[in-house]
């Protein structure tokens, strides 16, 4: 039997980083999988493919709708080659997993496939491929999350389907379904309204995207209204049936009325759930939640003091990233480091286009709080960059404390704001102040100038463009 210092089950963003951490930090490391390809769900049916996809038809819904306006004359009978559209993702895909292959071999990590579960605290079974068994030291749990469903829905994964057959659809629909106005679901739902299916989104509470700041929802639902989507939003769906080709959606709207939405496809994107299925937890003593989640104190230590949690599978927002920073956080805790992680400056991107980005507080949370804050904000219509891109949706909020003029939040919606966003992490890390941000030089022309702006906007009101 293998001895290991720390193994880690599942090789998503969370488990590899922290494989890879550990053995940069000189700890003999093994992790477990239980498909053949590493790399979770983000890799294999998440982030990386939904963004391939996003990507591509992006491509054509430029070419078919705003080509013309740049002086580019193209054919009118651009089609779309679907087959080919998927077949790039698997491509993006393929390529991104066999890089995570290489980052084991690169850090000498044992990679092992198969269903790893617990023992005992120290011993880890292994069933499938590599089926055998190995010790470990400490272990760390990062065995993701799956798609969640509702009680009376069946999922047929033909045409009531989640994301992950969302990415590898046969055919454009022509009228697609989506029960849930969150992250997953506005995302494949403007993949499929660029190649031509007519989409509804139909969601429970009063707005779409109702974790983030409503500024965002608000913006975000009128470019989803502006593309010719239904968005039916305090709809409580009650029942989702298959007859055939069709499927039939019924929900209450708020005025207590049963209404009837009929489709070819329905995607059931109603956030996701922690995955421990197979990991036998209790035969190692830990501990999991009335959510399903693993329990974990402030060290992401469960209550068994070798075994550790880390990513979806723990409380928090369900982010890549913020499973990555985990796993450092682990793996620099069993070297003996003292690593942080401030949970207030993980940032949340939607990446729909115009993309949504956000980090730190909401209005509605400080409102909550009685906070004392101030607001700039700048439409992405007044900078010269997004004219003459055509890109004008969309503004930068800036939330400063009333008092200090600390950056308390930042919230945008416009061209590239998956990646503006790390510049208001970046100034939030360092508690930067609006007039800080306000008085850097921000090269011109750029996406980046709005926050600069929206910054001056926050200081008294002194926004130079608008």
């Amino acid at each position: 039997m293998k001895s290991y210092d720390v193994a880690i089950i599942g090789s998503g963003p969370g488990g590899y980083v922290a494989a890879i951490r550990c053995a940069q930090l000189g700890m003999k490391t093994a992790i477990i999988e239980k498909y053949s390809t590493l790399g979770g769900t983000c890799l294999n049916v998440g982030c990386i493919p939904s963004k391939a996809l996003l990507s591509s038809s992006h491509h054509y819904e430029e070419a078919t709708k705003h080509f013309e306006d740049h002086g580019i004359e193209i054919p009118s009978d651009i089609k779309v080659n679907l087959e080919k559209m998927i077949a790039r993702k698997q491509a993006v895909v393929d390529q991104t997993t066999g890089g995570i292959d290489f980052l084991m071999k690169k850090n000498k990590i044992d990679v092992y496939e198969g269903l790893g579960s617990f023992k005992d605290a120290t011993h880890i079974k292994i069933e499938g491929k590599d089926a055998g068994e190995i010790e470990a030291k400490n272990t760390i749990i990062a065995t993701g999350s799956k798609p969640s469903s509702l009680p009376f829905i069946t999922i047929d994964k033909e045409r009531i389907i989640t994301s992950t057959e969302a990415l590898k659809l046969k055919e454009i629909p022509k009228h697609l379904m989506i029960i849930g106005g969150g992250v997953i679901g506005l995302e494949l739902g403007q993949v499929y309204r660029r190649l031509g299916a007519e989409v509804t989104v139909i969601e429970y509470m009063d707005r779409i995207l109702p974790t983030m700041d409503a500024g965002l929802s608000k913006e975000l639902n009128k470019v989803f209204k502006k593309a010719k989507c239904k968005m039916m939003v305090s709809h409580k769906v009650q029942s989702v049936e298959r007859n055939g080709d069709e499927v039939i959606v019924k929900a209450e709207n708020k005025k207590g009325e049963l209404v009837e939405f009929k489709g070819d496809y329905c995607l059931v994107s109603v956030g996701r759930r922690p995955y421990t299925d197979g990991l036998n937890a209790e035969a190692a003593g830990v501990k999991l939640n009335d959510r399903g989640q693993v329990e974990v104190n402030e060290h992401l230590q469960t209550n068994v003091s070798n075994i550790y949690a880390i990513g979806d599978v723990i409380k928090g927002a369900m982010l890549a990233h913020k499973a990555e920073e985990e796993g450092v956080f682990v793996a620099e805790t069993l070297a003996g480091q003292k690593p942080h992680i401030d949970y207030n400056l993980i940032p949340g991107v939607v990446y729909t286009w115009p993309e949504v980005a956000a980090v730190g507080k909401t209005e509605e949370a400080l409102k909550e709080t009685g906070t004392e804050y101030k607001v700039g904000q700048f439409p992405f219509r007044a900078l010269g960059r997004a004219r003459a891109s055509g890109d004008i949706d969309g503004f930068v909020k800036i939330l400063a404390d009333k008092n200090t003029d600390e950056v308390l939040g930042v919230h945008m919606i416009g061209a590239r704001c998956a990646d503006l966003i790390a510049e208001a992490v970046v100034a939030m890390e360092y508690r930067a102040s609006a007039e800080d941000i306000s008085r850097m030089s921000h090269a011109h022309p750029t996406f980046a100038e709005a926050i600069k702006e929206a910054a001056l906007a926050a200081t008294d009101d002194r926004a130079l463009h608008v």
